[in-house]
C-alpha cells in the first residue's frame, strides 16, 4: 500500500504474501477475491471494441471497420477516451454495489488490430481493416485514449489476437498459419510492434490457432523472442477463452491439461481465459513448473491492477453513472457514423431533394433492422434509430415513405407458412409507387462474425463468397428491373461483390454497422446534410475467384498492396458531394536525411463544403519481387468550404522508404522512391473513378 514505491514492486510484495494457492488463484481470469490480503474479486474479461460491449447500456459506435473508414485517428482516439469515461462509471456503480460480475472490470480485451487479408473472414470487421499502417496508427490512438495520460490507467487496453490470426474461424482451434518471415514482418506484426513499443497496451492476447507450428498463447517465437524479448514488453499476455484446452485436445501439441499449463506459462501466458490454469497446482507437483514461473505471472497481473488503481483511490472513482449514454457521448457516435460512410457510386442521383422527390421507397432486409447497427462485441444504445427510421425523420410531411422488407436476411421467406420470396412483389409495388427507391442489404453479425454465432447459416461465422444470400439477389434484380432511381445501401461488415449494383444502379453507399445513431447518419447523407467522406480500409474486389485459397496466409495476391487484378472499388476509396484538386506545396524532388516532409495545397474545387481525406503512400524505386506496389505511409482529414484551400503535409521517415526481406529484415531501399498524395491510391482504377489525379514527389535516398 506504500505509494511512493513502483507498481511493480508493490506487486512483488503483495505476491510474496501469498499463498501457492492463491497465487495460482489468481492467473483464471475470475480471479477470486484473497480477503486477508484485502483483494477483492476481479473479473479480467472486459469488451469494448466499440463502446462498453455486454454490459448493459452503453455508447455504441460504428463498428471498428466502420471507424477505420473515417481514415482518422484522433477520432479514434476520442472515441476510445469515451469508452474507458463509460467503462469507469459502469465499474464505480457496480462494485459500490459489490457487483464483480463479468464484463464490469476495467481490463477490456481491445483492439483486436489483426489484418483484413481475406474479404471472407466473419471477424474481420472487428478489425481496422488490410493495411498494416492504417491499423497501426488507428491501435495506437485506441489504446492511449483508452488508457489515458495519468498517474494511473484509466482502463487497460489489449492487442488481440496475437499473431497471423484471420480465419478460418470453424477451424481457429487446430488450424496452423503458415507464415513466412517476409509476411510475418512486413503485415502481420508491425501494428503490433507498435502498440507494445509506441502506445504501450497493457494487455496482449494470444491467437487460438498455431503460427508456423506453435500454439500462439504457448509460442515461445511470439511471446518470448518477440514480445518479451525484441519489443521488450512489460504488460500482460493473455489467453484468448478456452484456447488453453485446444492445447491437448485440439492442436495434439501437449498431452493433458498439466503440460498445457506448462507450456503456456513459461513461454509468458499470465493469465487464462478458460479453466486450464485450474490444473496448475498438479501441473507444479508433476514437475513441470516452477512456483518462480507462476510468481512471474502474478506479478504481472498484480502490477495491471495497481496501475489501474483498484487497491487506492484515483481521479476515475468520482466518475459518475449519468456519463454513461450521456448526449454528448451520442452526438459523437453520431459524428462518428457520418465520417464512416464511403461513397461508392454517384451518378447525379444524391442528395436526394426533398422540394423535388415526393415518394420514396425504403426496401430491404437491413431498412429497418436494429441488429444490423450493432455489430458484434456490442453494447445496447439508449436508442436504435435505423436507415428507415431516419429517413422517415429527415423526409418531413411533405415526402412520402413506403417500406417493404423485401426478403429475409438469408431464408427463402419470412414465415413459416408462406412460399418463397412472399415479401418480394410488395417491394416491387412500393418500387413502382416511388420517386427513388433507397435499398438497403447485406448482412449482419448473425451470418458475418464469430465462429459460433446462433442462426449462422454460413461456414462458422465466415462467408463462402462475395455474393449477397440468394433471398436478396433476387430482390436486388427485382428492384433493378423496376427501372427507378436506386441508392443501394449495403450494410456490411466487409467486401461485397457489387458487381452487378455498380452497372444498374445510381448511387452506392457503403454504410457498414454504423452504431445506435447509424440511421440518422446514413439518412443525412442521403439528403445532404453533410457530404460523405469516408474511405474503404478493405479493398472490395469484383469476385471470390480471383482470391487465393483462404487457408493461404502468403498475403501474394491479398490487398491493395500485393494485388495483380484491378478492383472494383480500390482501398482508400471515397467520393464526395464535391470535388478536390491537388497541387504540390514543397519542391517535388527532395533528398532524404533523417527525414523528409512533402506538402500539398488540397482545394475544395466544388461547390459543397466537405471534408476530404489526403492520402500519403510510398514506392520504392527498388523493390524485391515479393514486396508491395506502394504503401500507405500517411493520413491526414481536412475540411474545405467551397472554393477553399489548405496545405497538407506529411514528414516521411526512413522506415517509409524500407522494405521487409526473405528474412524478415528492413531494408532502406535506396534510389528515387516515388511519393504520391492524393485523395486515394495513384492506381489507374482510382484515377478512373474519381477523375483526380494526384501531387507527386522524388525522394532521394
Amino acid at each position: 500500500m506504500d505509494r511512493v514505491l513502483s507498481f511493480e514492486e508493490r506487486a512483488v510484495d503483495l505476491v510474496s504474501r501469498m499463498t501457492l494457492a492463491e497465487k495460482a488463484s489468481q492467473t483464471s481470469y475470475d480471479a477470486p477475491a484473497i480477503r486477508r490480503l484485502g483483494i477483492p474479486s476481479y473479473n479480467w474479461w472486459n469488451e469494448a471494441l466499440h463502446g462498453v460491449a455486454r454490459a448493459g447500456t452503453a455508447t455504441v459506435f460504428p463498428q471498428a471497420i466502420a471507424m477505420a473508414a473515417a481514415f482518422d485517428d484522433e477520432l479514434v482516439g476520442q472515441v476510445a477516451d469515451v469508452i474507458s469515461t463509460e467503462g469507469r462509471a459502469k465499474f464505480n456503480a457496480a462494485s459500490a454495489k459489490d457487483d464483480r460480475d463479468i464484463y464490469k472490470g476495467l481490463s477490456f480485451w481491445s483492439p483486436n488490430i489483426n489484418i483484413f487479408r481475406d474479404p471472407r473472414w466473419g471477424r474481420g470487421h472487428e478489425t481496422y481493416g488490410e493495411d498494416p499502417y492504417l491499423t497501426a496508427e488507428l491501435g495506437k490512438a485506441f489504446v492511449r485514449g483508452l488508457q489515458g495520460d495519468g498517474e494511473y490507467l484509466k482502463a487497460a487496453a489489449c492487442a488481440k489476437h496475437f499473431a497471423v490470426h484471420s480465419g478460418p474461424e470453424n477451424l481457429r482451434h487446430e488450424f496452423d498459419a503458415i507464415a513466412d518471415a517476409h509476411d510475418l514482418w512486413e503485415t502481420y506484426l508491425p501494428a503490433f510492434e507498435a502498440l507494445v513499443t509506441e502506445a504501450k497496451v497493457e494487455a496482449v492476447m494470444g491467437a487460438y490457432n498455431r503460427t508456423n507450428g506453435e500454439p500462439c498463447c504457448g509460442s515461445k517465437t511470439l511471446l518470448v523472442d518477440i514480445l518479451r524479448g525484441k519489443w521488450e514488453f512489460e504488460g500482460h499476455v493473455v489467453s484468448d477463452c478456452w484456447a488453453l484446452t485446444d492445447f491437448h485436445e485440439h492442436h495434439k501439441i501437449t498431452n493433458s491439461a498439466e503440460e498445457s499449463v506448462a507450456l503456456a506459462l513459461k513461454n509468458g501466458c499470465d493469465l487464462n481465459c478458460g479453466k486450464t490454469y485450474l490444473s496448475m497446482v498438479s501441473s507444479l507437483k508433476a514437475g513441470l513448473i516452477t512456483e518462480e514461473d507462476i510468481d512471474k505471472a502474478v506479478v504481472h497481473l498484480m502490477t495491471t491492477r495497481l496501475k489501474l488503481g483498484l487497491f487506492d483511490g484515483t481521479e476515475y472513482d468520482d466518475v459518475p453513472f449519468s456519463a454513461i449514454a450521456s448526449r454528448e457521448h451520442t452526438e459523437l457516435a453520431l459524428e462518428t457514423a457520418r465520417r464512416s460512410l464511403v461513397l461508392l457510386k454517384n451518378d447525379g442521383l444524391l442528395p436526394l431533394d426533398r422540394a423535388v422527390v415526393k415518394t420514396i421507397a425504403v426496401v430491404g432486409p437491413n431498412a429497418d433492422s436494429r441488429r444490423v447497427l450493432l455489430g458484434n462485441y456490442n453494447g445496447t444504445p439508449p436508442r436504435h434509430v435505423t436507415v428507415l427510421e431516419g429517413i422517415q425523420d429527415l423526409a418531413g410531411d411533405d415526402v412520402r415513405v413506403y417500406y417493404a422488407e423485401g426478403s429475409h436476411l438469408y431464408r427463402e421467406k419470412s414465415d413459416f407458412l408462406s412460399r418463397p420470396n412472399n415479401r418480394l412483389s410488395e417491394a416491387v409495388s412500393a418500387c413502382d409507387d416511388a420517386d427513388v427507391v433507397v435499398l438497403v442489404v447485406g448482412l449482419d453479425d448473425s451470418i458475418e462474425g464469430e465462429e459460433g454465432h446462433p442462426s449462422n447459416p454460413f461456414d462458422g461465422g465466415d462467408k463462402p463468397n462475395l455474393e449477397f444470400p440468394d433471398a436478396q439477389l433476387r430482390l436486388i434484380e427485382a428492384v433493378a428491373a423496376t427501372g427507378k432511381p436506386t441508392v443501394l445501401v449495403n450494410m456490411t461488415g466487409s467486401a461485397m461483390n457489387l458487381t452487378f449494383a455498380s452497372e444498374r444502379f445510381s448511387a452506392i453507399l457503403q454504410g457498414w454497422y454504423p452504431g445506435g445513431e447509424g440511421g440518422r447518419a446514413i439518412a443525412e447523407a442521403i439528403f445532404g446534410v453533410f457530404s460523405p467522406s469516408g474511405r474503404l480500409p478493405v479493398t472490395f474486389y469484383r469476385s471470390s475467384e480471383e482470391l487465393p485459397d483462404f487457408l493461404d496466409y502468403s498475403m501474394q495476391n491479398r490487398t491493395y498492396r500485393y494485388m495483380k487484378n484491378e478492383a472494383m472499388y480500390p482501398f482508400g476509396y471515397g467520393l464526395s458531394y464535391t470535388s478536390f484538386g491537388y497541387a504540390a506545396a514543397s519542391p517535388v524532388s527532395v533528398k532524404l536525411a533523417d527525414a523528409a516532409e512533402v506538402s500539398v495545397t488540397v482545394t475544395n474545387t466544388g461547390a459543397v463544403a466537405a471534408r476530404e481525406i489526403v492520402e500519403c503512400y510510398v514506392q520504392c524505386a527498388e523493390r524485391f519481387a515479393y514486396s508491395p506496389v506502394w504503401q500507405l505511409k500517411g493520413f491526414k482529414s481536412v475540411y474545405l468550404q467551397a472554393g477553399e484551400s489548405a496545405e497538407v503535409s506529411f514528414t516521411l521517415d526512413k522506415k517509409a522508404f524500407s522494405l521487409v526481406d526473405e528474412n524478415g529484415d528492413s531494408v532502406l531501399m535506396r534510389g528515387a522512391n516515388r511519393v504520391f498524395v492524393g485523395g486515394g491510391q495513384p492506381d489507374a482504377r482510382t484515377l478512373a473513378l474519381t477523375g483526380t489525379l494526384p501531387a507527386q514527389f522524388t525522394v532521394d535516398v
